[in-house]
């Protein structure tokens, strides 16, 4: 790939991190996982950059590559995820830590989130990110409306895992 190109990338990339950060959070359970899953989550965007279009925005896309990543693993291995060697310095990626102190007040609510399916878990988080009903139906490849109704499910399905 073009320097520039990996450039282009490295920018848009660390733009975007949080995005990776929140669903490493949503799909790991500890710190080293979160970091492997970032890497690998890393990785499978680099890997699959040369195909991104500019169709739908950077975010949605990484959104979608990002998810399936970490449903694709986390289905393989949901005890351990397995990752793919990289030398981040020779990357030239940056891994700013994750203060998951700003997260604590949400604790019960993510004890909650991991309590959920592959897909409801992905609607959760796009829905907390604030994510309309037409870029949440695009990402995960379904229909606005059934986005909709499965969200409605999620949400009464959380309220008994919080408040049973």
């Amino acid at each position: 790939m073009a320097p520039e190109t990996e450039a282009e990338f490295l920018v848009l990339l660390d733009k975007n991190q949080n995005i990776i950060h929140k669903i490493c959070r949503i799909y790991t359970s500890d710190e080293d996982a979160h970091k492997d899953l970032f890497q690998e989550i890393s990785i499978q965007l680099w890997h699959a950059y040369p195909n991104f279009r500019g169709d739908s925005k950077f975010s949605t896309w990484a959104y979608r590559v990002a998810l399936n990543t970490a449903i694709s693993l986390f289905r393989k291995s949901k005890k351990e995820v397995k990752t793919t060697e990289l030398e981040l310095h020779s990357f030239k990626l940056k891994y700013d830590d994750y203060n998951d102190e700003e997260e604590q007040q949400l604790k019960i609510l993510y004890q909650a989130i991991h309590q959920l399916n592959d897909i409801e878990k992905a609607l959760v988080y796009m829905y907390l990110e604030e994510k309309d009903y037409a870029e949440i139906s695009e990402t995960l490849g379904i229909s606005e409306v059934n986005a909709r109704v499965k969200m409605n499910r999620v949400k009464t399905k959380l309220k008994k895992i919080v408040n049973p």
